[in-house]
């Protein structure tokens, strides 16, 4: 059976995705700092949707409710 490779989120290098590969879905642990440092310092956001009701307070957990994706900011 041939091993899964994957491309690394943050660097494209190819990585292993098996559980032999202890930073998976990266290829190495720095480039699983790098992420991890990029969410720390705010880097990345969550889509809001703009076109919500700001006296809608609902948990977004409703049948319906819009999945939330990270992006780069």
């Amino acid at each position: 059976m041939s091993k899964r490779m994957i491309d690394c989120p943050q660097c494209g290098e190819k990585a292993e995705w098996s559980e032999n590969n202890a930073f998976r879905p990266f290829c190495s642990e720095r480039c699983r700092l790098i992420d991890l440092g990029a969410w720390a310092n705010e880097e990345y956001q969550i889509a809001a949707n703009t076109n919500q009701d700001e006296n809608d307070f609902s948990t977004g957990d409703e049948p319906g409710a819009r999945e939330a994706t990270p992006t780069m900011h």
